[in-house]
C-alpha cells in the first residue's frame, strides 16, 4: 500500500493514510458533507417544504379511511395549501386532471368543490364523504 501526506478537505491538518484519504476524521467529513449540503439551493428546500405540507394537509382531510372527500376549494386554502406546488398529475380518461403531493391528490370541480382522493388507482370507487 502506498501512503502520501496530504491535507484534509475541511480542516487542512496532515493526513496519513490510503492515497484516497480525503478527511483526518468522521468529524471533518460530515462537517464538509452537511457545509455542501447548506449549499444546495434553498428554492429546492422550499419546494420539498411546501410538498410536504400540502401532503399532510390533504392526509388530514382523508380521515377514518375515507377515500375521498369532496370539500369547498377554498377550505384548502383557508387551510394553507400551496395549489402552485406538486409532485405529480394524472388525466383520467374522462378528461378529469388529478393534482398529486406524493400519495394524496385532489381534482377540480364545478361550484369551487374538490374532490380530494387518496391513491387514484381503484380507490375512485371507494366510500365517499361530504364537509361544508
Amino acid at each position: 500500500m502506498d501512503l502520501e501526506k496530504k491535507q484534509c478537505y475541511y480542516c487542512g491538518k496532515s493526513i496519513l493514510g490510503r492515497i484516497d484519504k480525503k478527511f483526518c476524521d468522521d468529524y471533518c467529513r460530515n462537517s464538509h458533507n452537511n457545509q455542501r449540503r447548506i449549499g444546495d439551493s434553498t428554492e429546492v428546500r422550499n419546494i420539498m417544504g411546501y410538498l410536504k405540507i400540502n401532503r399532510n394537509i390533504l392526509e388530514r382531510i382523508l380521515v377514518d379511511g375515507i377515500e375521498k372527500v369532496k370539500i369547498p376549494k377554498e377550505r384548502l386554502q383557508q387551510l394553507g395549501y400551496h395549489f402552485k406546488y406538486h409532485t405529480h398529475t394524472y388525466i383520467n380518461w374522462k378528461g378529469n386532471v388529478y393534482t398529486y403531493s406524493f400519495e394524496y391528490g385532489f381534482v377540480e370541480m364545478e361550484g369551487g368543490w374538490i374532490l380530494v382522493v387518496r391513491d387514484l388507482g381503484d380507490n375512485l370507487s371507494r366510500k365517499e364523504k361530504n364537509i361544508e
